[in-house]
C-alpha cells in the first residue's frame, strides 16, 4: 500500500504525519525544538537558528523510521513551515548562511520599515499584496536586513522562506516559493501572481534576483538521494511546502468556497477559501494563497484562549461552569450585556488599550452572565469583522476551545449558520500529506 508524509515546522516542534490513500492517519511522529526563537535584549526582536528546523525535520524521520515505520513506503512527501519566517543564504551546496539568524512570525521589530513602505505605496500595497505592510512579513524584514546589514545582503544569493527552503532540502536543490505561503510577504502581486517590482525595487534594487521564482499549483520536485539513509525512496515526488495556514485550509477540508474554519487556541484565527482575490476594505484580513489554486483570507484575533482562560480564573469557576453551566443559567443573546477580554494589545480591530471592554455593570452580574457576555462578543466580533469574506454554509470549529458547547452555540448564532467540530491530530501536517497524494496523482 501507498503511503504519503506530511511534514509540519511550526514554532515549537516538528511533526510527521503519515496517511493512507483515503487520508486515514496511519503513522504520526512529533519532536520538540529546544530553542523556538533566541533570547535578546529587544523584546520585538524573535530570531531563530535556520539549522534549528533542519534538525527538527531529520530527527523526526529518524523517529518514524525507528518506529519501525516501513518508510520506503511512502509515495510522496508534502508539507508546511510556520509562515513569514525567512531564510538567507550565501550558497546552498554546500549550504552556506549569508545572514546566521532568521526573523520569525513573532518578530515586531520594522515598524520603521512598515512605516516607510506604507508611506510610498500607501493603499496600493494591500490592494495588490493582499495586505498592508506588516511587520512580520518577508518584505519590511528583508528591508531591515538590507538597512541594518548592508555587507551581509551583498553576501546573500537567495532569500527563501522557511517552506521553500525546506523543500530545497528535499529535494537538494533550490527550489521555487509556493504561491500560497508567498502570498504573505508583501512582495507577491496577487493580481499578476509573480514578485511586484516595484515594491521589491523600493526594498532593494537587486532583491527579485535574490528572491526563487513564484510556483504554481501543481508543481513538484523529487526526493534527493540523500535521504534514503532514512529508508525513502529517492525519486519519490515533494508537493513544495506552503505555510502553516494554507496547509491547515487543506487539512481541514475548507479549500472550496463556502466552508469556513475556526481556529480557537492561543489566538483565534478565521480562514476560509476565496473564489477570486478581493481585500478587506478595512485593512484587517490578510489574502493567501489557496495551495490548490485561487486565495484564501485569514483573520487573526490576538485575545482567543489564553484570554477565556483568564476570565475563568478571574471569575473562580472551573472549566465545565465555563464551557457549560454558564450557558445553562443565561439566555442566547444575553440581555444585551457583551464584553471583550483584550488583555493583550488587540490587532482585529486594532487596539492597543488592555483590559476587559464591556457595556455593562460587570461587578452587579452574575458569574453565568459575564461568561455569556466574554463568549457572544468575541464570537460577533470574530464574525463582524470576516463579513467582507462573504457567507458560508456551514463553520468547522477546531482548537482546544471547540470542545465548549457553549462557545459553539455563540458561534452559530454570531454567523448564523452550521457550526461543527473538527477533529485532527494536526490539521497542519494533515493538510501537507494530503499536498503529498495530490502530487502522486500527477506524476
Amino acid at each position: 500500500m501507498k503511503y504519503f508524509l506530511g511534514i509540519d515546522c511550526s514554532t515549537q516542534s516538528v511533526k510527521a504525519l503519515v496517511i493512507d490513500g483515503a487520508g486515514v492517519v496511519v503513522a504520526y511522529e512529533s519532536v520538540a525544538l529546544p530553542r523556538p526563537y533566541l533570547e535578546t535584549s529587544d523584546p520585538l526582536v524573535r530570531h531563530a537558528d535556520p539549522r534549528m528546523w533542519l534538525e527538527g525535520v531529520e530527527a523526526v524521520l529518524k523517529k518514524l523510521r525507528d518506529s519501525e515505520f516501513d518508510m520506503a513506503s511512502i509515495a510522496a512527501i508534502g508539507g508546511d513551515a510556520q509562515q513569514h519566517a525567512t531564510v538567507y543564504l550565501e550558497r546552498f551546496n554546500p549550504l552556506s548562511f549569508s545572514r546566521r539568524t532568521s526573523p520569525i512570525w513573532m518578530d515586531a521589530s520594522t515598524g520603521e520599515e512598515c512605516r516607510l513602505l506604507d508611506g510610498a505605496f500607501g493603499k496600493r500595497m494591500q490592494l495588490d499584496t493582499g495586505s498592508p505592510a506588516i511587520e512580520r512579513f518577508a518584505g519590511p524584514q528583508i528591508m531591515k536586513f538590507v538597512r541594518t546589514e548592508p555587507e551581509a545582503y551583498a553576501r546573500t544569493t537567495r532569500i527563501h522562506l522557511l517552506s521553500s527552503f525546506l523543500t530545497s532540502w528535499f529535494a537538494g536543490k533550490e527550489a521555487g516559493i509556493e504561491i500560497g505561503d508567498g502570498a504573505g510577504m508583501n512582495l507577491l502581486n496577487l493580481k499578476t501572481l509573480d514578485w511586484d517590482p516595484e515594491i521589491c525595487s523600493f526594498i532593494a534594487p537587486d532583491l527579485i534576483e535574490k528572491l526563487p521564482p513564484v510556483i504554481r499549483p501543481g508543481t513538484f520536485y523529487r526526493l534527493s538521494d540523500r535521504f534514503a539513509d532514512y529508508g525513502l525512496i529517492p525519486g519519490i515526488p515533494i508537493a513544495p511546502f506552503t505555510g502553516d495556514n494554507p496547509a491547515s485550509l487543506v487539512g481541514c477540508g475548507a479549500t472550496e468556497p463556502g466552508v469556513a474554519v475556526l481556529s480557537l487556541g492561543t489566538s483565534d484565527t478565521f480562514f476560509a477559501a476565496m473564489p477570486e482575490f478581493r481585500t478587506d476594505p478595512e485593512g484587517y484580513g490578510h489574502v493567501f494563497g489557496n495551495p490548490l489554486g485561487g486565495f484564501m483570507s485569514l483573520a487573526c484575533f490576538k485575545n482567543g484562549s489564553l484570554a477565556r482562560e483568564k476570565v475563568k480564573d478571574m471569575l473562580g469557576v472551573d472549566w465545565t461552569f465555563f464551557d457549560e453551566t454558564a450557558f445553562e443559567r443565561t439566555e442566547p443573546g444575553n440581555g444585551g450585556k457583551r464584553a471583550l477580554p483584550w488583555f493583550e494589545p488587540e490587532i482585529t480591530p486594532l487596539c492597543n488599550e488592555t483590559g476587559l471592554k464591556t457595556n455593562f455593570d460587570w461587578d452587579a452580574a452574575s458569574d453565568a452572565e459575564r461568561i455569556r457576555a466574554v463568549v457572544e462578543g468575541q464570537m460577533e466580533n470574530i464574525a463582524k469583522h470576516t463579513a467582507w469574506i462573504g457567507s458560508f454554509k456551514r463553520i468547522r470549529v477546531t482548537g482546544g476551545a471547540s470542545r465548549s458547547r457553549g462557545i459553539r452555540e455563540a458561534a452559530a448564532r454570531a454567523f448564523q449558520t452550521e457550526v461543527e467540530t473538527l477533529d485532527v491530530v494536526d490539521s497542519a501536517a494533515l493538510g501537507g500529506a494530503l499536498l503529498a497524494r495530490d502530487a502522486a496523482k500527477r506524476v
